[in-house]
């Protein structure tokens, strides 16, 4: 087996995938990716209904992409602003989402519990950081916006309450909301599919999917038919005949230190294992590792033209940048060793709106478009996506992303153009608030760019 892709990845131990399908077959549901999409619909159906025939396919191995190569956050994040929903749908259908989300947090940490699988779970919330005043000024913002759409839990931390929990140079202030949980994704990804398995779902891995249509999944080793075809791809979705402006593959870096030793957690705190972010424009995210390290990642690496989705040329400066970025944060972890780095692609629908759907007249079903906030809505999308196909109505089944639709990006070069633009001004604008401690209006020039 080749190097594994990232930390979480590696701490499997060897992964041998599962046999490639080995001609063509027949299904009552063909999934097409074995990442948490796939596997959480695969579940909940094999559950739900075992007398299904329930075949996965997936080109690497279960768990290979985004699914083992995240930050660990399994969040109530939602792509699209609260206000945005329910000025679509309507406050109350924007609300329930919200809360489907919050209890999908626990949901998650109570079916590893159930089927006795490590996922080294930790809910304990998540911290946006302050760093300055024009960070602050936008987080009082946000914790107000947070709370007009029933985020009433949602507290505003000062330096010194801020410190109590995670010690971070710079600091002047913090949100924090209860409703997250770090997670080691890979084990997650690896024991939904053991699960699934087990509940006679038959997943063929080193199988690439090359087109989907109405009642059949065209892949390198075979066709499956089945009356139910699920799309479960993500960032990879490009990779598909036809589909290469569905989603635009965005790429995310992290990095892990080593273990750390206990007096230089003394010094950080963090014992709550709380996620954490802050306010600068070009995210990042980190979570306390289960194994006492810093798992650090963040946006900023550059978009492939044509959507790419594989190598790894133009990331080691964003590495770089990571490396320097948490220094900054945790002066304390300046000797400490940078063990892994590694990357992966998620997917951004044009209209920023995450959705999961059944096309009843074609048998083509969906879920994705997290744009980065994937481990939550994903089992969220695969719980909805098992009750579409069983025609079961369900709370899950009216919440306003079922059955949305994004329209297709826009075709090379003009995606390109549009996106790396986009991203300079982002990062101009860092840098500006950095230096003057003022608040840049660059990044409204951003949202113009793309008008996500």
């Amino acid at each position: 087996m080749p190097a594994a892709p990232s930390l979480w990845l590696e701490q499997c131990g060897e992964i041998r995938p599962r046999p490639p399908l080995p001609g063509d077959r027949q299904a009552d549901v063909c999934i097409v990716g074995a990442g948490f999409t796939g596997l959480w619909t695969a579940y909940h159906l094999s559950r739900l209904d075992p007398t299904l025939r329930i075949v996965v396919v997936e080109r690497e191995y279960a768990g290979w992409g985004a699914s083992g190569r995240n930050g660990g956050w399994c969040s109530a994040l939602f792509a699209a602003a609260w206000s945005r929903v329910a000025r679509e749908h309507g406050r109350d259908p924007a609300l329930r989402l919200r809360r489907a989300l919050e209890t999908t947090v626990d949901d998650v940490g109570a079916w590893s519990r159930q089927h006795d699988v490590d996922i080294a779970y930790a809910k304990g919330g998540t911290l946006t950081l302050a760093l300055g005043a024009a960070h602050r000024a936008r987080l009082e913002r946000h914790v107000a916006d947070e709370r007009g759409w029933g985020g009433d839990d949602t507290e505003l931390l000062d330096a010194t309450a801020t410190a109590a929990r995670v010690c971070v140079q710079g600091a002047v202030a913090s949100a924090y909301t209860p409703h997250c949980a770090a997670i080691q994704p890979a084990w997650l990804a690896r024991g939904l599919a053991a699960v699934a398995e087990a509940q006679g779902v038959v997943v063929h891995e080193s199988t690439a999917a090359v087109r989907i249509a109405p009642g059949r999944v065209d892949t390198d080793s075979g066709t499956v038919r089945a009356d139910v075809v699920i799309r479960a791809t993500e960032g990879y979705t490009a990779n598909l005949a036809g589909q290469h402006r569905a989603v635009v593959p965005l790429w995310s870096l992290l990095i892990a230190t080593e273990p750390l030793p206990a007096a230089v957690w003394s010094e950080i705190g963090w014992a709550r294992r709380e996620t954490l972010t802050d306010e600068r424009h070009e995210l990042i995210y980190a979570q306390r590792t289960s194994d006492g390290r810093i798992a650090f990642g963040g946006r900023g690496a550059p978009y492939r033209f044509g959507s790419g989705t594989t190598g790894t040329q133009g990331h080691h400066g964003t590495h770089r940048r990571l490396e320097q970025t948490l220094q900054q944060l945790f002066p304390a972890v300046r000797d400490a060793a940078i063990t892994h780095r590694w990357g992966g692609v998620l997917g951004v629908p044009r209209d920023w709106m995450p959705s999961v759907g059944l096309d009843r007249s074609t048998g083509i079903g969906w879920g994705g478009g997290y744009v980065g906030d994937g481990v939550g809505c994903s089992a969220l999308a695969g719980a909805t996506l098992a009750d579409l196909v069983l025609g079961r109505d369900t709370d899950r089944t009216t919440l306003p992303w079922v059955g949305h639709r994004s329209r297709a990006w826009e075709p090379e070069p003009l995606r390109w153009a549009g996106i790396r633009a986009t991203a300079a001004v982002l990062d101009i604008a860092d840098r500006t608030e950095a230096r003057t401690g003022r608040p840049s209006r660059l990044a409204a020039v951003a949202g113009r760019l793309l008008g996500g």
